[in-house]
C-alpha cells in the first residue's frame, strides 16, 4: 500500500499531457475570440472612415469648385492673373499642410490589433519560467 500511494500523488501533482493540452486550446480559443472581435471592430472602423471620407472629400471639392468659380467671376476685370495665382497659391499650401497632418496621423496610428499581442505577451511571460 505504501508503494501504490507515491505513484498516485506523483500522477495527482504533475501536469498530465491531457490537462496541458487542454490549458493549451483554452488560451488558443481565448486569443482566437478576441483576434476576431477586434477584426471587426477595425472592419466597421474602416468602412465608417472611407465612407465619411470620401464624402467630406466630394462636398469639400464641390465647395472650393464653386468658391473659386465666385472669385474669377468676381476679379476677372481688373485682376484675373493675381485671383488665379492667389488660388493656386491657396490649393498648394492646403495640400501641403494637408499632407503634413495625414502623414502624422498614419505614424501615430496605434496596432490594429494591439490587445491580441499584449495577451499573447502576457501568456509568454506566464508560461516561461
Amino acid at each position: 500500500m505504501s508503494e501504490e500511494t507515491p505513484s498516485a500523488q506523483e500522477a495527482g501533482r504533475g501536469p498530465s499531457p491531457g490537462r496541458l493540452g487542454a490549458s493549451l486550446l483554452g488560451l488558443l480559443q481565448g486569443h482566437v475570440e478576441l483576434f476576431g472581435i477586434e477584426l471587426q471592430e477595425q472592419k466597421a472602423n474602416s468602412l465608417y472612415l472611407l465612407l465619411f471620407g470620401g464624402l467630406t472629400l466630394i462636398f469639400a471639392m464641390l465647395l472650393l469648385i464653386g468658391l473659386s468659380g465666385l472669385i474669377l467671376v468676381l476679379l476677372w476685370e481688373n485682376w484675373r492673373f493675381e485671383a488665379l495665382g492667389g488660388l493656386c497659391l491657396f490649393y498648394l499650401l492646403a495640400t501641403i499642410y494637408c499632407g503634413v497632418r495625414l502623414r502624422a496621423a498614419v505614424d501615430d496610428e496605434e496596432s490594429p490589433f494591439s490587445a491580441t499581442l499584449e495577451e499573447l505577451a502576457r501568456d509568454r511571460e506566464r508560461l516561461l519560467p
